[in-house]
């Protein structure tokens, strides 16, 4: 019996046997001491006693360690253990520790990554370093073009991982670094492009099966041509139209870790090897479910049976009304303490509502101090520009002035983005429209925009300023009026309204164009400086009494010096459907006066057309975008249906029409400048060359874009100036 008590121990590895073996041994001894003679009985009862106490430690020694003693596996996996578990497989672990579960299918090990369920094969589980390394299902062996199915990125996986150290007070000090893919791995970046690259970091891969199109933004682009980057690869090296379609990781712990100078093979031999994820990340995710997110996973421990889940609010002390701790999450957690004590129920009341009352003073006192900081800054820009042009012509006038010329802004005329516009009068009996500005810091910029272009600009078909009023937070622009109104009106005349508007000849809507643009040449060229519009648009054309345009509204302007073709803007400016595409697109051309030629020919465009130029409520899908149907329309050798109009008006329409498609043209250098569009409006029609079709509204490849009658005829034009 006791060679077989002595086996059971060793066999359960069970330190409480042992103890209890010795124990009984131990009393065997006294009582042999203290009575010679012990009878049967007695001893069967000691060695039944052992022998049931052997049983049921056997048991719980079975129970608790039958996971490490009997390790499950799986193909080529054979060590798959605790904190490891095939599913479906009896074996038990530690629940203070994560479980994480694994399938077996085919005779492979299939680890399902969180949070997506994504399906990735396990290649082994080491131990020793707490790491487990698993597979893409897409890379095959024997295949080397066969890629990963999916793109896994750092943040996918990123969790975080502080070690918190908690005093007595309440308070938390110490920090740990975040849980990453690039700690044990490198990244492959797969990456497609429309063209060929040259560089030594792109390793080419391309292949009869690589070309496929794809839309971006409108425009389709071939992707015919496949790379990859081992490493990190910033966006800023990342060549022109290229784009990432894969983010892929091997382990840098792979025999043949790939670099610069590694082929297809070897990067394909270190994806098949795999990439390596710390247990930490299955524990982190175990502490995020458990505590909601509002925890801290300490992993920093080698001892993975040390690692814990810490919850900050865990720590609050609902009697300890000074702890930084005292949260509302804490709150809640003690509601019933709180509830249940009136000494803490006054405390607290007492507490918080004085923390709120001088939290509260301190933020109003903040806000109303950025506030009037922010306004005075702005006066203050906006004086020290005024006191700079003293030499401009327009009047300043008091806003008592302004109330007495609009007859307490009586009659409103319009309201914009920027401000509300009223009719006023001036003592020598002319019409003015009064714009009063808003208080935001934008519209004091549009008020110096206003002032430093309209004040030194004079032109018979751009707007003059006649005076303004700067006071604090009140500011005003002083226009001649114009009865009428704005060019939209007529271009986009509805039938049924209620005001009539008479319809403009085409001959008059040519002349009106052909106004517009030797205003928009006066202020590229005709100034000291060069002034950039920004903003051309029908609501921004104003006519006269004589139906003579005038371009107003310069607050988005900007001045520059008459030899800088590239300017720089911090924002895009202007009005969808009027803004030029290098406004969004930086990679087609910088922004420069090619900017106000594209908004003159989407102009130029909806006078010609008189409708909208993306108008979904027309009788043909073609027709949905005028300029790309229009094109279609010449290019086919048909003429637009026009009623009641002569064959002059036919070929003036025709006219401002491929103007209008030069001016729309894409890319900057491809839109004539607007000197060379004054001539062709003035010039005959059957001298213009149909462009291309704008890219904006093809499928075609931007290098096609860019055909020889473009060239040639863009280059006729210079050699004409």
């Amino acid at each position: 019996m006791h060679n077989l008590l002595t086996q059971l121990t060793i066999d359960h590895q069970g330190r409480i046997l042992t103890m209890a073996l010795r124990l009984t041994e131990k009393e065997n001894n006294m009582r042999r001491k203290i009575l010679p003679s012990v009878s049967p009985i007695s001893t069967k009862h000691s060695l039944l006693f052992i022998f049931i106490f052997t049983i049921i430690v056997s048991s719980l020694s079975s129970y608790c360690c039958e996971a490490a003693a009997s390790p499950s596996s799986c193909g080529n996996i054979r060590n798959i253990s605790c904190p490891f578990k095939l599913q479906g497989d009896r074996q038990k672990c530690d629940s203070s520790f994560f479980t994480q579960e694994l399938s077996c299918r085919n005779n492979r090990t299939i680890l399902y990554l969180l949070p997506d369920k994504l399906l990735y094969y396990v290649q082994s589980i080491n131990y020793d370093n707490l790491s487990i390394r698993i597979v893409d299902p897409g890379v095959r062996k024997n295949n080397p073009s066969s890629r990963p199915l999916r793109s896994l990125t750092e943040e996918d996986l990123q969790q975080s991982a502080y070690r918190a150290v908690f005093y007595e007070d309440g308070s938390i000090s110490g920090t740990g670094p975040m849980l990453s893919l690039s700690e044990l791995n490198q990244p492959i970046a797969m990456i497609e492009c429309p063209s060929p690259v040259t560089s030594n970091r792109y390793i080419n891969t391309t292949s009869p099966t690589s070309s496929y199109t794809s839309s971006v933004f409108g425009k389709d682009y071939i992707y015919a041509y496949a790379y990859m980057v081992v490493g990190f690869i910033p966006i800023s090296e990342l060549k022109v139209n290229c784009r990432i379609s894969k983010l892929a990781w091997v382990s840098l712990r792979a025999p043949s870790r790939p670099s610069i100078s590694s082929n297809m093979s070897a990067i394909h031999d270190a994806m098949l090897y795999g990439f390596e994820i710390p247990w930490s990340y299955f524990y982190c995710l175990k502490c995020d479910a458990t505590l909601s997110g509002e925890d801290s996973c300490d992993t920093q421990n080698r001892d993975y049976h040390h690692w814990a889940c810490k919850n900050y609010d865990s720590h609050c002390n609902v009697g300890h009304l000074s702890s930084y701790n005292l949260t509302i999450s804490c709150i809640r957690k003690n509601i019933h303490d709180i509830v249940t004590s009136r000494k803490n129920q006054r405390a607290i009341g007492i507490y918080f509502g004085v923390r709120f009352f001088l939290g509260l003073l301190l933020l109003l006192a903040v806000v109303a101090y950025r506030a009037r900081r922010r306004h005075l800054s702005m006066y203050n820009t906006i004086e020290d520009f005024l006191q700079a042009q003293n030499n401009l012509m327009p009047i300043r006038y008091a806003y008592s002035d302004i109330k007495k010329m609009t007859n307490n802004f009586g009659d409103k005329l319009g309201e914009g983005g920027f401000g509300t516009v009223y009719k006023g009068k001036l003592r020598s009996g002319l019409f003015v429209a009064v714009k009063i500005l808003g208080k935001s810091s934008s519209t004091g910029q549009e008020f110096i925009n206003e002032v430093a272009t309209s004040g030194r600009i004079h032109h018979v078909n751009v707007v003059e300023l006649l005076g303004f009023c700067f006071e604090g937070s009140k500011r005003a622009l002083i226009y001649e009026f114009m009865p009428n109104g704005s060019l939209e009106k007529y271009i986009f005349c509805k039938e049924g309204t209620e005001e009539e508007i008479a319809s403009l000849s085409w001959i008059k809507m040519y002349d009106i164009s052909c106004k517009v643009a030797s205003g928009i040449d006066y202020l590229h060229r005709g100034c000291d400086m060069q002034i950039l519009h920004f903003d051309i648009k029908p609501h921004n054309i104003l006519l006269d009494k004589n139906f003579n345009p005038i371009i107003s509204d310069f607050g988005l302007a900007k001045s520059y010096a008459t030899d800088d073709s590239i300017v720089t803007l911090t924002a895009a400016r202007g009005t969808m459907g009027y803004m030029a595409p290098e406004m969004f697109y930086k990679n087609i051309g910088g922004i420069s006066y090619k900017a106000d030629v594209y908004s003159f020919g989407m102009l130029l465009m909806e006078m010609a057309g008189r409708r909208k130029n993306s108008n979904p409520f027309v009788d043909h899908v073609s027709q949905v975008h005028f300029p790309s149907w229009v094109y279609n329309q010449f290019s086919e050798g048909k003429e637009l249906e026009m009623e009641d109009v002569t064959q002059e008006e036919r070929k003036l329409v025709k006219k401002m029409i491929i103007v209008a498609l030069w001016c729309i043209q894409m890319k900057p250098s491809d839109r004539p400048p607007m000197n060379k569009v004054i001539e062709m409006l003035e010039g005959p029609v059957e001298h213009l060359v149909m462009p291309p079709k704008p890219f904006l509204y093809t499928k075609e490849d931007p290098a096609e874009i860019k055909s020889s009658s473009t060239q040639s005829f863009l280059k006729s034009l210079q050699t004409e100036e």
